[in-house]
């Protein structure tokens, strides 16, 4: 079973097309004891399980190196055979390389290349990024066989059209033959239908009724279209690419009272660096000296800087905008917020929407459906009705070209790496392709109140002790049961007994009570802090009376007794963040309805609610917020937004859970989908990229489909021929990739 297996992965270089995740996918798994095949494209990663006593890990690298690819295990150089070199160049220049943010350097490859890097489909090369596009590999492919065309253009004007045939019969023959090597090695693996396949038929077909001169323009065209895809890819993948490249090299690290520059990513936690002004953060980390403005828009999209103090916690990244800054180390370099999302963003390629998935068994059966239907056109007229062979092998041959379906294969997952990184550099981040198109559908959104709606730093507003028991004895009791807890109304409690110059009791065995409070042994008696319904129910709420009236005003009141007797109330108010108003009315008129589910009492959530002019729903535990979030669903699409923990039970049942938080573990790994910036803006901002990204779809999928059934249509009619086919199948792949580029400078906070 799959299940038993051991997961594997590997860095694959050169995949810039769809086509070329399906070619690797079906290849690996053919192979015994392999499952789970999962390859991303915008990642350049191939993982799998391997069953023990299955395919032996040299054989899979060599089948991904037989179709052209360069194939290593994660982290180390992925090498590629090759085969074809340039005049002048020395064997496996360009075609080669260490793929690691901010290395950009040649490495040697092996021997014996299957010619993926040849003309024809010469694909993304690492040692190529940041050239001019002539200075390529791909791109002095494209020009060798250009000229080779020119020439022979050049050749026949100065001799004849007889002579001028074999120039063009070998400009053909030598732009073919590498794309003609990697169709067999495709078909040896079981995949007949290929790019690569449709274009040997087609340059061969051609070549066969005296086309040479069509047959090497064709050639041509396709290796231009190959540089252009592989032009956009890499643009797609520098979003990912600049986020990595955001984290220094370097670090000034503290060393026996002094500094010394050490590489960022040997720092280790607990060790302390020196952040100068203007110096980017070099780790996740939290500030023990200093105070200033802190620029996060590198990692969270604000463009205000953020006021940090000693205590506060940093990104990795981020630039120190004002004074020096002594930060403690927190995460290591590989478990940074930075590395994290962009582990999150290339992982999210998995996580395929239905759409693409429906897309990809689409294509299954396109292909041998148009290279079937090209059969007919070939054979039908000329055997029924005495046609012309000569004039129907042509058509059938462009039928063949215009028929491949890169474009149609490329359309969704181009649109949705552009989002996931469009998201990423804005902070929102969403968990995949299937997350994005369930947030494009959302009718509904469920705000879970402490922490979401309002800032989650309530405070201490009103202390009343019950008769004979004095606010120190109140705070005393109250802090005892609270330590340790990282709930937002417990901080404040621990504030204020902090500022009131309380020692807490000593305490043991606390622990909450979900969606009630807290309970704990203090002192050598059970004592707890909860809310007013659950101490009425165990005889320990002091004055019922007051407690309502604290909560009409808008205040969270908290009761804390021991066995039997009440010790008091303590009153906290959190107020609305600023923006949350402004996010229900944007989501109001994107038609989405905003509800609080809270477990606060009804008048607290009343007062919070009746402010935001929203609906609401109280006194909820997590059992309660689940059966909600239930009933939701069935209007339509529900999107749960919470702190990631107490909701858990909610946010996985939502159609897509959000987690909001400054880039905490639950924030990043919970949810759905996370949003870094504390805006509640950015919830209805990430609908509005989710429904931009589906529309976008919408239109690739318009755009490819259009285009073949015009050009379907005309080369059956004579009108258009080979290298018009060639031409508008490589376009139609340019367009829709440009169009998904789009994503990338959308800005989804403007309505």
């Amino acid at each position: 079973m799959a299940g038993q297996g051991t997961k594997r992965e590997w860095t694959v270089t050169g995949m810039d097309c769809a086509a070329c995740t399906v070619k690797v996918t079906r290849a690996v798994e053919r192979l015994p004891g392999v499952s789970d095949v999962k390859v991303a494209l915008m990642a350049e990663r191939l993982s799998l399980n391997l069953e023990p006593g299955g395919t032996d890990t040299g054989e899979i690298e060599e089948v991904v190196r037989r179709l052209g690819y360069g194939i290593a295990p994660k982290g180390e150089a992925a090498a590629r055979k090759t085969a074809f070199v340039l005049p002048g160049s020395a064997p496996g220049a360009d075609h080669a390389g260490h793929d690691h943010p901010g290395h950009d350097q040649d490495s040697p490859a092996t021997a014996d290349d299957a010619g993926h890097g040849t003309p024809g489909h010469v694909h993304d090369d690492p040692a190529d990024r940041g050239k001019p596009w002539y200075r390529t590999g791909k791109g002095r492919l494209v020009i060798l066989t250009g000229a080779l065309l020119a020439l022979a253009w050049a050749f026949e004007l100065l001799t004849s059209a007889e002579l001028g045939y074999w120039a063009f019969l070998v400009a053909c023959l030598i732009g073919v033959a590498p794309v003609a090597k990697r169709a067999f090695e495709a078909l040896r693996m079981g995949q007949p239908f290929t790019i690569e396949s449709l274009m040997t038929i087609a340059a061969v077909g051609a070549l066969f009724i005296g086309a040479a001169e069509e047959a090497a323009l064709v050639v041509f065209l396709f290796a231009v279209g190959e540089v252009l895809e592989g032009v956009a890819a890499g643009k797609a993948r520098d979003g990912i690419r600049a986020l990595a490249a955001l984290v220094p090299k370097t670090a000034l690290l503290e060393i026996d009272g002094g500094t010394r520059e050490v590489p960022a990513e040997a720092l280790e936690i607990g060790q302390v660096v020196l952040v100068r002004p203007g110096d980017r953060i070099p780790a996740d980390g939290e500030i023990v000296e200093g105070a200033g403005g802190v620029d996060e828009s590198p990692v969270t999209g604000e463009s205000v800087p953020v006021a940090k103090a000693p205590g506060d916690a940093v990104f990795a990244g981020a630039i120190n905008a004002e004074a020096a800054l002594r930060v403690r180390v927190t995460r290591a370099a590989a478990d940074n917020t930075i590395a994290r999302i962009v582990r999150l963003v290339e992982e999210a390629e998995e996580a395929r929407a239905p759409t693409e998935r429906f897309i990809d068994r689409f294509s299954r059966w396109y292909m041998p459906a148009i290279v079937a239907l090209s059969a007919l056109v070939v054979l039908v007229p000329p055997l029924a009705f005495g046609q012309d062979w000569g004039t129907w092998l042509y058509r059938g041959l462009a039928l063949l070209l215009i028929g491949c379906p890169c474009a149609l294969v490329i359309s969704v997952p181009a649109s949705i790496a552009s989002a996931l990184s469009s998201g990423a550099k804005r902070g929102l981040l969403m968990k995949g392709g299937a997350v994005i198109e369930a947030a494009a559908q959302v009718v509904q959104v469920a705000f879970d109140k402490t922490g979401t709606l309002t800032h989650g730093r309530p405070m201490v507003t009103d202390l009343v002790p019950a008769p004979g028991v004095g606010e120190a004895e109140l705070l005393a009791v109250a802090g005892g049961v609270e330590a340790g807890s990282s709930h937002p109304l417990a901080l404040a409690i621990l504030r204020k007994v902090q500022e009131a110059g309380v020692a807490a009791l000593p305490a043991r065995e606390g622990r909450a009570i979900p969606g009630k409070g807290a309970e704990a042994v203090v002192g050598g008696e059970n004592a707890w802090v909860a809310s007013p319904r659950h101490a009425a129910e165990a005889v320990g709420l002091s004055d019922a009376a007051r407690a309502e009236a604290l909560e009409t005003e808008g205040k969270t009141v908290v009761a804390v007794w021991r066995a039997g007797r009440p010790l008091g109330l303590i009153a906290l108010r959190d107020e609305p963040r600023a923006d949350a108003a402004e996010a229900v009315r944007q989501l109001k008129a994107m038609g989405v309805g905003a509800t609080i589910l809270t477990g606060d009492n009804p008048r607290t959530a009343a007062a919070i609610a009746g402010g935001l002019d929203m609906d609401y729903r109280a006194g909820m535990l997590p059992a309660d917020k689940l059966e909600a979030i239930r009933g939701m669903a069935a209007t339509g699409g529900v999107m749960m937004i919470g702190d990631g923990i107490n909701d858990a039970p909610a946010l996985k049942q939502a159609g897509v859970g959000v987690a909001m938080g400054s880039g905490t573990d639950v924030a990043l790994e919970t949810a759905d989908a996370a949003i870094l910036r504390d805006r509640v803006t950015d919830v209805p901002a990430l609908i509005r990229l989710a429904r931009a990204t589906m529309g976008n779809i919408r239109q690739n999928v318009t755009i490819a489909l259009g285009l073949k059934a015009v050009f379907l249509v005309t080369s059956v009619l004579g009108l258009t021929g080979l290298w018009i086919a060639i031409l508008a199948d490589t376009g139609a792949t340019v367009l829709v990739t440009l169009n998904a580029l789009r994503l990338l400078v959308l800005d989804p906070a403007k309505e």
